[in-house]
């Protein structure tokens, strides 16, 4: 999306096309310039699992999907001609031989940095990162990511296996790398992925038992953000919490403990303010020893801070006011660059809600789809 422009005055209007994938295909819903009106395309890949679907920033005409199609099994599909037509990866992400693991999925996906035309990040389930040099054709392991070495002690896989995700490449230094492992931590490279160190200074974890020393590894990040406001500021949304993380100081802040007592900390996504850096928004789930991962008490709200979690504000204007039993994925919440942000997540029900006015009020945008599991904006 366009910024605003200099001098405060309002973004040009430009239609949202939101990319979603689900259990059963990819969707293609876009607006028109006012963000009003909303049309659904035909599915594609219509039957497979689609975990992950986004336009490359760097060249719009490039499409990259993850996902679970037909025979293929776990792997990138990739059109270079705006979704269009697809073909698949001529070699997908796969662990060699000797390792004795295989990929079960393809999770996530992130396009390298400007200076890098045709890169792209994959990471997977198992704990496995990979990169293409020429737009997701030939992907190969990154040697230096070894869960093995970097996250000795990770605790135990969550429920969907040992997930890679939230891999970040530093807008700054294309050879300055982040990523998150769920029920392992998050970590970071300065040299492209050869090494790797953790930087989970300040999380908590409460499925380990009490210790003297902080661990180094063993935290269940569930989604990593850094924004693009300021890109030494990260949010978190953790297994246990949601916090914030400045650099150069590397250590996180729970502030989820300022979220409403009956609402708690716990959810899956966590969105960033495209141009302040204080501002963010998640969407928490019922976090009972259970773990139902519904919406507490069936009353589904976005929370949105503006001072870096030091307040939250409920935001539920037009969201079901009870017995709406559904919550939202990892990759399932994000934001647009428009002016009002927009904001729009989807839900285990197959519903899309967005707002086009930084969360103040929502709507409906699309029903009865599958269970979505990602959706991303198209830049």
């Amino acid at each position: 999306m366009t910024p605003a422009r200099s001098g405060g005055r309002s973004a040009a209007k430009k239609p949202v096309t939101l990319l979603i994938g689900t259990m059963k295909g990819a969707f293609i819903l876009k607006s028109d310039a006012a963000r009003k009106q909303w049309r659904m395309q035909k599915p594609q890949f219509f039957g497979h699992e689609v975990n992950h679907l986004l336009v490359d920033p760097r060249n719009r005409r490039t499409w990259m999907l993850a996902g679970q199609t037909g025979h293929l099994g776990p792997t990138v599909q990739r059109s270079l001609d705006g979704g269009k037509s697809w073909q698949p990866a001529a070699k997908p992400p796969a662990f060699s031989k000797k390792s004795g693991k295989s990929v079960q999925r393809v999770f996530f996906l992130a396009p390298g940095h400007t200076d890098e035309p045709g890169t792209w990040y994959a990471g997977t389930v198992p704990f496995g990162l990979f990169r293409s040099e020429d737009n997701g054709e030939i992907w190969k392991q990154i040697k230096g990511f070894d869960p093995a070495v970097i996250a000795p002690k990770w605790g135990m896989p969550s429920p969907v296996g040992e997930i890679t995700h939230s891999v970040i490449v530093d807008p700054r230094n294309r050879r300055h790398l982040y990523v998150s492992m769920s029920c392992a931590g998050f970590y970071e490279s300065r040299d492209r992925g050869k090494s790797w160190k953790p930087v989970n200074s300040g999380q908590e974890n409460d499925f380990f038992p009490p210790s003297k020393e902080e661990r180094d590894h063993g935290y269940d990040p569930h989604c990593t953000v850094q924004s693009a406001a300021d890109p030494d500021r990260f949010y978190q949304q953790n297994h246990c919490g949601i916090y914030v993380m400045d650099l150069p100081e590397s250590k996180w802040r729970r502030v989820g403990r300022n979220m409403p007592e009956a609402i708690g900390d716990v959810g899956f996504p966590i969105v960033a303010h495209p141009r302040k850096k204080d501002v963010a928004w998640v969407f928490p789930m019922d976090a009972m020893d259970v773990w139902p991962r519904t919406s507490p008490d069936g009353k589904p709200a976005v929370f949105r801070t503006t001072n870096a979690g030091k307040t939250w504000q409920r935001q539920a204007k037009g969201l079901p006011a009870k017995n709406a039993w559904f919550t939202v994925l990892r990759q399932a919440m994000k934001a647009d660059g428009g002016n009002p942000v927009g904001i729009y997540f989807g839900t285990t029900q197959g519903e899309v809600w967005g707002s086009t006015n930084e969360g103040a009020s929502w709507r409906c945008l699309a029903s009865y789809m599958p269970r979505i599991l990602s959706i991303e904006v198209a830049p």
